[in-house]
């Protein structure tokens, strides 16, 4: 018979072998998070937010109303997986220059939490996905639409245009603008001028919601090669570009008025419109007299414009 002393001894041999077993599950538990938000990340969640804001009250527009709730959770979730396919694909072909920027210093990539290939796989398999389950289930017109956004935002925008000219923003602007095509042809099977319009409002919002962002990180675009405006020109000539754009963005919001909407949207319109053109010539305003401006003001509320008029777009729709 063995003793209480053997027994003990016997217990605490078996703890010491079960104790790394032990250990190890939160370890891998928290390496699998770890993992997953990563590959999150590679996808930048909060880019896909502000495409989906747009895309879905172009859907209600287009169906004059509520569209069919299928149709609408396919173009969600295939939109997400697309944009984030681009995305995932722009992190793996920017990754020499996220390591010398302070702003993308953190991405998986950089941190090399994800290895290259495996973010390139990534990016593939799931904007495969995206244009197959928006094109089998909805039109294929719509389909296209999905792959040509993540052709032309990873081939022209990022490997061709990102870093050879100063125009890569405003012409990059069309990938960001091609959801609320993609979500109207799901809906209706076609296109029309009330998508292009509203596909215009959003593509001469991205120059002035960019370029403030640009002037904070200047820095970083020097110092990775990258020409964007705020870098190659003076800070004056981006304020009067961004004041342009933002009045050709403001027309063609209030454009969309008489077109397609009610008065609902014609006023939050003229009156967001007449706000975002006041804060760019605040900007501008304060650039000649030499005073120091504050452009991620311009920025965040550059999201707060688009988010409000496009809660008014999907409101009037019901209207």
């Amino acid at each position: 018979m063995s003793t209480v002393a053997d027994r003990e001894a016997s217990d605490a041999q078996q703890s010491a072998e079960t104790a790394p077993a032990v250990a190890s599950t939160p370890t891998r538990a928290a390496h699998a998070r770890a993992v997953f938000a990563a590959y999150l990340a590679l996808t930048k969640p909060r880019i896909i937010e502000l495409l989906l804001i747009t895309t879905v009250p172009a859907m209600f527009l287009a169906a004059h109303g509520l569209p069919s709730i299928v149709t609408m959770v396919i173009v969600v979730v295939g939109g997400a997986l697309a944009a984030g396919s681009a995305n995932a694909l722009n992190c793996y072909i920017d990754r020499d220059i996220d390591q010398v920027m302070r702003r993308t210093s953190t991405r998986p990539l950089v941190r090399h939490i994800v290895s290259p290939r495996a973010a390139l796989v990534f990016g593939l398999v799931i904007g495969v996905t995206s244009v197959l389950l928006i094109g089998l289930t909805t039109n294929w017109l719509a389909g296209g639409l999905t792959l040509a956004a993540i052709f032309y935002y990873d081939v022209v925008y990022t490997l061709l245009l990102k870093r050879r000219t100063a125009a890569n923003t405003f012409w990059g602007g069309a990938c960001g603008s091609a959801p609320v095509l993609i979500g109207w042809a799901a809906v209706t099977g076609g296109l029309g001028i009330t998508p292009w319009l509203v596909f215009a409002v959003v593509f001469f919002w991205q120059p002035p919601h960019f370029w403030a962002l640009a002037i904070k990180f200047k820095k970083d675009y020097a110092a990775a090669g990258v020409p964007m405006l705020p870098v190659v020109a003076s800070l004056r000539r981006v304020l009067v570009e961004s004041a342009i754009y933002s009045w050709l963005m403001v027309a063609c919001s209030i454009a969309l008025w008489p077109v397609a909407t009610s008065w609902v949207y014609g006023a939050v319109a003229v009156v967001l419109g007449a706000l975002f053109l006041f804060e760019v010539h605040r900007l501008l305003h304060r650039e000649k007299r030499g005073q120091k401006i504050k452009p991620m003001y311009l920025f965040h509320w550059s999201i707060t414009y688009l988010t409000l008029l496009f809660i008014a777009l999907a409101v009037d729709a019901f209207l």
